[in-house]
């Protein structure tokens, strides 16, 4: 398997149900944690936006230490193609900023920790300057432990937290908790650490927290991610057609089902029909409001809500979806085989997926080909698409912590954000060349001892803009990155994009019963009139009034989708 996955932002859900994805991160090594999208993100008391966030955003310079073989348009990731000479990796940190202090860093951690002073931890902390000591935590119960560690006394000079992990009290502890990093990076100040300058400054404006910079991001493109993924190859074969609307996917969907032979035309399309019909985000929940005409309005009000759920419908009563995702199964297996078997020929999922589920049948099945399908608009027009939120993983300092702990994080932030195609990088994506990772044919691949030691560890701190690196595959990178530039001339930012929200702990809930009862409607157990019994529900146990809480922060602060 290959080199660096994608930063393409993706949610807690596709990334830790996905199996693939996961196994692309541990032999890859950019993790596709730095892409994770999060739920309600943000502030107890709103949000910074306008002209106090501009005093507080760090000054943004473009590196031009490597260029890259497809730059970034539209919001896209920027594409690396080209085969790997580790003789031409270029330098971005050329002066150790490190000072030899020590910092304790608590982070998430999917898998087995690796031993204390393994042979990538060394390499990393001699390159920055830096004793790094790791508190690993179990992923999948982070938020315990997180919420326990803020409530305490004792909490570790780093902390890294997801944005789905940013609920209940976590957030106002955050504000409570964690240093103001302005005086480091506000403005110019940033031009000392080259690499977090060339941070994009819509992931800066999501790590504005309680009115200060509080975070350090993982950047992500901001354009939707969960692409419809086709069988190519039997396209080619059957002489079938990509659809460019609605109707023509209902007609090609008819004409490639055949259930006596075990195929169907596609899973559930629930999340293609969203962006066929102009949904506001699903993703996260200060993503679903917008300003339409003077009146913020939430996506589960709008026509356009109704109509994709009704067009999804009618996809499973035609007889076309195949059995597992009709009985609910698809989001909780991996579907990857039935896949490669040619038992669907269509799904939705995280753009990570083009590169893995290609890397996984190289060998075996040398003729299978999977290719991203561009978003249709339901009539055939122009596709209406709304963005993802720019950065969803973020570390935070201590706010007891020295001026001399800051400065010693920011060191090593400043080599972790490096970009692809640096020494930097590669140290702290692949560990050390021979015992972590060799380079065979331009294509970097991980070693046992890599896949035990170069887990999700630095990469937490701070990452690069958004990339996608395939030279293994180098037409799959190249047609995820226009994939995604051609997505994001269509892609709009929401009135509440970027901007860290938290809502008010007594809405926390009023939400939550409606993708069951979405997934129940698509499936016909549940009647339209059902749904918009929900909608009047959800308006009078709080919708109405979170409606205007949310007016009054747009009042107060403005919008920073711009």
């Amino acid at each position: 398997m290959t080199p660096n996955s994608a930063t393409s932002g993706t949610s807690r859900r596709s990334f830790l149900a996905n199996s693939a994805v996961a196994a692309a991160a541990v032999a890859g090594g950019m993790p596709l944690l730095a892409a994770c999208g999060g739920s309600e993100s943000g502030s107890r008391d709103g949000t910074t936006s306008g002209k106090d966030a501009k005093k507080i955003l760090p000054a943004y310079v473009a590196s031009n230490v490597v260029t890259p073989d497809i730059p970034s348009k539209n919001g896209s990731a920027v594409g690396f193609t080209s085969k790997l000479d580790l003789a031409d990796l270029k330098t971005s940190v050329p002066k150790k900023l490190g000072k030899g202090g020590k910092v304790t860093v608590m982070s998430p951690f999917w898998g087995s920790p690796p031993k204390e002073n393994n042979a990538y931890y060394k390499a990393m902390n001699d390159l920055i300057g830096v004793d790094v000591v790791w508190q690993n935590q179990d992923g999948n119960t982070y938020d315990q432990k997180l919420g326990a560690v803020l409530a305490s006394s004792d909490v570790p000079d780093v902390v890294v937290v997801p944005g789905w992990n940013m609920t209940g009290k976590i957030p106002s502890a955050i504000i409570g908790k964690f240093a103001d990093l302005g005086p480091y990076l506000s403005g110019d100040a940033v031009k000392d650490y080259p690499n977090l300058a060339a941070i994009p400054t819509d992931a800066w404006q999501r790590s504005i927290f309680g009115g200060k910079l509080r975070g350090l991001p993982m950047p992500s493109s901001y354009v939707p991610s969960n692409v419809p993924l086709y069988r190519q190859d039997i396209f080619e074969k059957e002489g079938y057609e990509v659809p460019t609307s609605c109707e023509e996917f209902m007609a090609l969907a008819k004409e490639a089902t055949n259930a006596k032979a075990k195929r169907w035309a596609c899973l559930d399309m629930k999340w293609t029909a969203f962006n066929a019909f102009g949904v506001l985000s699903g993703e996260e929940k200060s993503l679903g409001w917008n300003e339409v005409d003077g009146k913020l309005v939430n996506r589960i009000e709008t026509d356009e809500f109704l109509e994709a759920l009704e067009w999804t419908r009618k996809l499973f009563a035609a007889g076309v979806v195949h059995p597992d995702a009709e009985l609910g199964k698809s989001a909780a297996q991996d579907p990857g085989p039935k896949f490669a078997a040619g038992e669907f020929l269509i799904y939705n999922q995280d753009i990570s997926q083009w590169w893995s589920r290609t890397a996984e049948q190289a060998v075996q099945n040398p003729d299978f080909k999977i290719w991203g399908m561009d978003f249709f608009g339901h009539d055939g027009g122009d596709p209406t698409l709304w963005a993802k939120n720019p950065a969803g993983i973020f570390a935070f300092i201590n706010k007891k912590a020295s001026e001399s702990v800051i400065r010693e994080v920011l060191a090593v932030a400043n080599v972790t954000a490096a970009p692809y195609g640096t020494k930097e990088f590669m140290l702290t994506n692949y560990g050390v060349e021979g015992t972590h990772y060799t380079v065979k044919d331009g294509v970097p691949t991980k070693t046992d001892q890599g896949n035990i030691d170069v887990m999700n560890a630095y990469v937490m701190i701070a990452s690069p803009a958004a990339t996608m690196a395939r030279p293994d595959f180098p037409e799959v990178g190249k047609g995820q990155v226009e994939w995604q530039q051609r997505m994001g001339a269509f892609t709009k930012k929401s009135t509440f994009y970027g901007m860290q929200i938290t809502e008010p702990s007594r809405y926390t809930n009023l939400s939550n019963d409606f993708e069951q009862l979405e997934d129940d409607f698509v499936r016909g157990r549940k009647k339209m009139s059902d749904v918009q019994q929900a909608v009047s529900e959800w308006r009078s146990k709080g919708g109405d009034k979170l409606r205007d809480w949310y007016k009054k922060l747009l009042d107060e602060n403005g919008s920073a989708a711009s």
